[in-house]
């Protein structure tokens, strides 16, 4: 289902076309249309399977017409402030030419921080995204009005119970007005989600999504590197083997056009597709990777969804993609129709335990090859070890995206 069929507001549709989206997620074609519809939403949906556009898309359309000045109209309530990150940046892209103001609202910051979360919080922004125990630190201030409230979203319900939350959750919600529409997402479903939903929700539609897997024809594996030896490897896998079409996906511009300018001067024909390439540039690409005048194409996800090009025969993640969702559609560009194909994906230090993450989502343990002699030795694959030393696999963004309206 192409996210055109949704008839979202234009500058909304301009925001998710800007995004790289094209075709819906199982979820995404389940859940917009009865949130659209004003339906209070139970789903079983693990991280990865699309769901904060799920919810994101459909709030932000009915936020775009039906904003309310000097008042908070919607809450997103997460376990974490990694994830508050998370939902933020997608909120941040997603509503980037329509004027909907938002903040993430988390603990763990500064001073400045404390006074824009005032600000927004007393004078009305359109959605928060926050962390329970920081919403219950202003609501104890008393300058917080949620009773205009009109969307609220529980995401990653069952962790939030695991963590202990329940209480402050329940909380937040007494400050809030019954007419609200509500929205709870889970990756399980265990009792205490089924009680907390009978007390949150209005008759509400059931919606169960697993991750879609990758095709078994494609050819999963890894390498554990340090930064310093992705070129590298990227050059040796290109010049000894026989590919005649390849797509390279990084996660940021600036290592595409780095490693764009790098295989140029090794003497391996390549280019480039990211969103600061005009319209008539990127489509001049994607004619020659089409025709096969170009062999490699070193791209962001702008190229991941909705590209339909044959016989591509190598994806390599130069840098692991965010989660399960991304990684499925970025080596889905591989092994299409009849043929096989193979998928390799570079992880360097921090980013081990995102893999780690994709891995548990898939349910597959992807194998781990040995770097070529020349290269040396990558570092030593250890995600549960960074984790329970507290590492932080993903990397900060700025905390917030509060515009004044």
């Amino acid at each position: 289902m192409n996210f055109t069929e949704f008839h979202f507001h234009p500058s909304l549709a301009e925001g998710i076309e800007a995004s790289g989206y094209q075709t819906a997620t199982a979820v995404q074609e389940q859940v917009i249309p009865l949130i659209l519809q004003g339906r209070d939403i139970i789903a079983s949906a693990q991280t990865g399977t699309g769901k904060t556009a799920a919810f994101l898309l459909p709030l932000i359309h009915k936020l775009i017409t039906d904003s309310q000045a000097n008042h908070i109209s919607a809450m997103v309530i997460v376990p974490t402030r990694e994830l508050a990150i998370q939902i933020s940046q997608h909120m941040e892209g997603l509503s980037y030419f329509t004027g909907v103001s938002s903040i993430a609202i988390y603990g763990g910051g500064d001073g400045n921080a404390f006074v824009e979360e005032k600000r927004a919080l007393t004078k009305g922004v359109d959605l928060i995204i926050c962390t329970p125990g920081k919403m219950i630190s202003h609501l104890n201030m008393g300058y917080v009005n949620l009773k205009h409230l009109k969307y609220l979203v529980l995401d990653e319900a069952d962790r939030m119970l695991d963590m202990g939350f329940v209480d402050d959750i329940m909380k937040i919600i007494n400050f809030t007005a019954p007419t609200r529409q509500s929205l709870l997402f889970s990756a399980t479903m265990p009792s205490k989600i089924r009680e907390l939903a009978k007390k949150i929700l209005k008759n509400p539609a059931e919606i169960n999504i697993s991750i879609s897997k990758p095709p078994d024809k494609i050819q999963q594996e890894a390498f554990v590197v340090y930064d310093a030896q992705k070129i590298p490897l990227v050059t040796h896998i290109l010049k000894t083997g026989s590919f005649k079409s390849v797509i390279i996906f990084c996660s940021r511009k600036q290592n595409v056009k780095q490693l764009t300018n790098d295989l140029k001067r090794a003497g391996i024909k390549a280019d480039q597709m990211h969103s600061d390439l005009d319209q008539a540039a990127r489509e001049q690409v994607l004619m020659d990777f089409k025709s096969k005048r170009l062999p490699v194409l070193v791209a962001t996800d702008i190229v991941s969804r909705g590209i339909d090009i044959e016989d591509i025969e190598l994806v390599i993640n130069y840098d692991v993609p965010n989660d399960g969702e991304d990684y499925v559609h970025r080596i889905g560009r591989t092994a299409r129709a009849e043929t096989s194909g193979i998928a390799y994906t570079f992880i360097n230090e921090k980013e081990q335990n995102q893999f780690l993450e994709i891995e548990e989502l898939l349910e597959k343990t992807i194998n781990k090859s040995p770097l070529p002699a020349h290269l040396g030795s990558g570092p030593a694959y250890e995600p549960r070890k960074r984790r329970s030393s507290g590492h932080n696999s993903r990397p900060q963004q700025k905390r917030r995206n509060f515009k004044k309206k």
